[in-house]
């Protein structure tokens, strides 16, 4: 298949209409297969995907390693198309415990060496802090990734749930590429005030979390027991009532997508593709056959009256629970 293109923002790369978040291949949704996980990203990369994401802190480097052995053995043309995202700055301990965010420019430097040998690559597209640090200033961190991109090892800035405020303090240090932020028919509160000033800077979005941790995906039940190493297993929206109440928003979707001869999954996918050209939603399949049904959101068209069906069947804030446990709500400076 062709799959559309669609540019980050006015400095940024072109890359495909929809990305490759490898975050889940690394464990945060419970085990996974290594062999399929590589398998995936080549079946990505074979059907046009170019936008990988990635970052240092998934599995505590496993994920960069896994995305650089899934670029080293894949095709010269396949692997040379490739846009790579990185998120720097979230600390961990061996046990997996987060232990804060570091902006400081001499950490800053020493990520994107590690990244840069795990990954094995000579530069990294896309650079971006995965978290404000509350200790140092944001003009600071972006301007010691401006000091990478001149030497060569970066490409592109990018930033990472952030706000309004923060947003124009980086575009005023350094050229922006884009935000990554969680952006889905049920997490919706950059329209307020983030998506206008991006919009009015000319940053475009990569948006993660569109199936929103697979609750938009019809492939989750109510009596779905989630591993402690899952991340869903602590998140508010999967708990209890707001679990069961969340769910039964997929169920008036579920009759949309039957009308337009979807799956739910691609109707969340299509819903985040039709809100501006400037949106890149990054899905984060783990199999082949999760990126084939991802993929197939790029046929759908989404008139006026299927999008007014869709907010009348999953209104803005129809959500139970908040996108994240509290002591991590507390780290988003987009939340602010």
């Amino acid at each position: 298949m062709t799959i559309p293109t669609r540019n980050l923002g006015t400095t940024g790369p072109q890359v495909s209409a929809l990305g490759l978040g490898c975050m889940g291949m690394s464990g945060m949704y419970g085990e996974a297969d290594r062999p399929e996980a590589i398998h995936t990203v080549h079946a990505a990369l074979e059907a046009g995907v170019t936008l990988i994401d990635t970052g240092d802190f998934y599995g505590m480097g496993h994920n960069e390693m896994l995305v650089g052995e899934a670029l080293r053995t894949a095709p010269a043309h396949l692997r040379d198309n490739a846009v790579l995202s990185v998120k720097f700055g979230a600390l961990r301990d061996p046990d997996g415990a987060w232990l804060g965010f570091d902006g400081r420019p001499a950490a800053v430097k020493t990520f994107a060496a590690y990244s840069l040998q795990r990954l094995g690559v000579d530069h990294i597209d896309i650079y971006r802090p995965s978290r404000l640090d509350p200790d140092v200033p944001i003009e600071e961190t972006v301007g010691v990734v401006a000091e990478l991109v001149e030497k060569g090892w970066v490409k592109h800035i990018g930033l990472s749930e952030v706000g309004p405020d923060t947003i124009r303090r980086a575009a005023a240090t350094a050229p922006i590429s884009d935000l990554q932020i969680e952006y889905a028919l049920i997490s919706r509160g950059i329209e307020r005030e983030i998506l206008p000033t991006l919009r009015e800077l000319g940053i475009g979005v990569t948006a993660y979390g569109v199936l929103s941790r697979g609750l938009l995906s019809n492939h989750i039940s109510a009596d779905r027991d989630f591993a402690a190493t899952d991340f869903r297993a602590f998140s508010p929206r999967f708990q209890g009532e707001n679990f069961r109440h969340n769910l039964s928003l997929v169920d008036s979707l579920r009759k949309i997508a039957e009308q337009k001869g979807a799956t739910v999954a691609q109707i969340a996918i299509a819903w985040v593709l039709a809100q501006g050209s400037d949106i890149v939603p990054v899905i984060g399949s783990r199999t082949p056959e999760r990126l084939s049904e991802a993929l197939g959101a790029l046929d759908i068209t989404l008139d006026a009256a299927d999008l007014a069906a869709i907010e009348e069947a999953v209104p803005a804030d129809a959500a139970a629970g908040e996108r994240y446990a509290p002591a991590q709500m507390a780290m988003l400076d987009s939340e602010r």
